[in-house]
């Protein structure tokens, strides 16, 4: 009866929320939220996408065209339901995209499984709750379809790991990032498994739109060119530098505002080094952890893709849908030790939406109303990306002392099929 009575009020509160998010979006630029054309996007630029996409061909001579050959399908699947506008399809199926990850969530909350010990509907609720922050931004972007798969690959883990690493790659044939749920694999035979399942998949997938389309590649040329977003790290080190005297200018380039003048290439190349240092940092966790749990694989993902993020040179709104979902993966599992920073990623959730649509004209103007407010948002991330892999790397090591007589230790009792066999 209490399980049931928590779903309805979950089920209640996503219908509301998401009828909320709708109506702002349908009321784009028209809400006293700040700067409007949240929905542009989609209405200009996934839609002349898609014209392109139709003919065979990925638009490479676009420079805001970005992303990864596994975008194409993505885009195109609003041609899927006729008798719609390419803008009413697109909103139509990022929804019930949100729905099934909701579902997916809260299905691995409630799932007897005698190898996932101490679920939780916690995951759901973060999932549901938090998403709207963003207000109406999800529904504009395809991030939400992108964390589905991640979220989809990281709950599968239990039960096959070659879907694990199938929908991995799915989903990073569409934007390089949920390669990193796999960072977090039992080594042996899981990692054996899911690694090679994701390889033969992306090997596959290329092959086929390699096939379909012409210059499927085309996207690596806009995407180097990239520079320092305003939203990012980098940016606000520039944005305290412009109170400071520092000459440099906010330009719209490559999709998005970002800084040009004396230092910005610096910026961007401390960056990637920042990033490079991140991976190093997980390596050397993964080759020195000893202790697994049923939710280390969750907790390293949410840890790696925080790091990326932080250390990026751009960090858009939507970016927080990723850390939403990886987060909400974490809270199904009782044995997360994710969850102090799931809250200070839902708290830099609501600060984002601040940032954007609401006072983004303080931020592109580097006022110190936006400055501050990047600070603050960005400081949420930084510390949250440093106490998850404090957390992650602290929960790695042994336990102190032998296990109770007639018990197994934590990774043999939950997967005895991983020690014959792990290095």
């Amino acid at each position: 009866m209490i399980l049931r009575k928590k779903l309805l009020i979950l089920a209640a509160t996503w219908s509301a929320t998401r009828a909320l998010m709708l109506w702002l979006l349908l009321q784009d630029g028209r809400t006293p939220l700040g700067v409007g054309g949240v929905a542009r996007e989609v209405h200009e630029l996934y839609a002349r996408w898609y014209g392109v996409l139709t003919t065979g061909t990925f638009p490479s001579g676009d420079r805001l065209w970005q992303y990864p050959p596994g975008a194409g399908p993505v885009l195109l699947s609003p041609g899927l339901l006729p008798g719609l506008t390419y803008f009413q399809a697109f909103v139509t199926l990022t929804l019930a995209t949100d729905l099934l990850v909701t579902v997916v969530l809260t299905r691995a909350g409630t799932r007897p499984d005698p190898t996932r010990p101490g679920r939780s509907l916690r995951g759901a609720a973060l999932w549901t709750a938090t998403l709207p922050l963003l207000l109406h931004i999800p529904l504009a972007r395809y991030d939400v379809q992108v964390t589905a798969f991640a979220v989809i690959s990281l709950l599968m883990l239990s039960r096959s790991t070659r879907a694990c690493g199938a929908f991995a790659a799915l989903g990073a044939l569409v934007k390089v990032w949920p390669a990193l749920t796999l960072i977090g694999t039992p080594r042996g035979r899981t990692t054996r498994e899911a690694w090679t399942s994701a390889a033969v998949t992306a090997g596959v997938l290329l092959l086929t739109l390699a096939a379909l389309f012409r210059d499927p590649f085309g996207f690596l040329h806009q995407q180097s060119g990239r520079g320092v977003q305003i939203e990012s790290l980098g940016g606000t080190v520039l944005s305290f530098a412009h109170h400071a005297g520092w000459p440099g200018r906010v330009g719209y380039r490559y999709g998005a505002m970002e800084f040009t003048g004396p230092y910005v290439t610096s910026i961007a190349a401390v960056s990637l080094t920042l990033t490079v240092t991140a991976f190093g940092a997980l390596l050397l966790w993964r080759l020195r952890a000893r202790h697994w749990t049923p939710a280390t694989p969750y907790d390293a993902a949410l840890s790696a893709v925080l790091l990326f993020t932080v250390t990026s040179r751009v960090i858009s709104p939507q970016y927080l849908v990723w850390l939403i979902g990886l987060a909400a993966v974490c809270l199904t599992s009782r044995h997360t030790t994710q969850r102090p920073v799931a809250t200070l990623v839902a708290t830099a959730t609501a600060v984002s939406a601040l940032a954007y649509p609401v006072l983004y004209d303080d931020v592109v103007a580097c006022t110190w109303t936006g400055t501050l407010l990047m600070f603050v948002r960005n400081g949420l991330l930084v510390t949250a990306a440093g106490l998850s892999l404090h957390r992650l790397w602290t929960a790695a090591r042994p336990p102190a002392g032998p296990p109770p007589t007639g018990t197994l230790p934590a990774p043999d009792r939950h997967r005895p099929h991983e020690t014959a066999d792990a290095p």
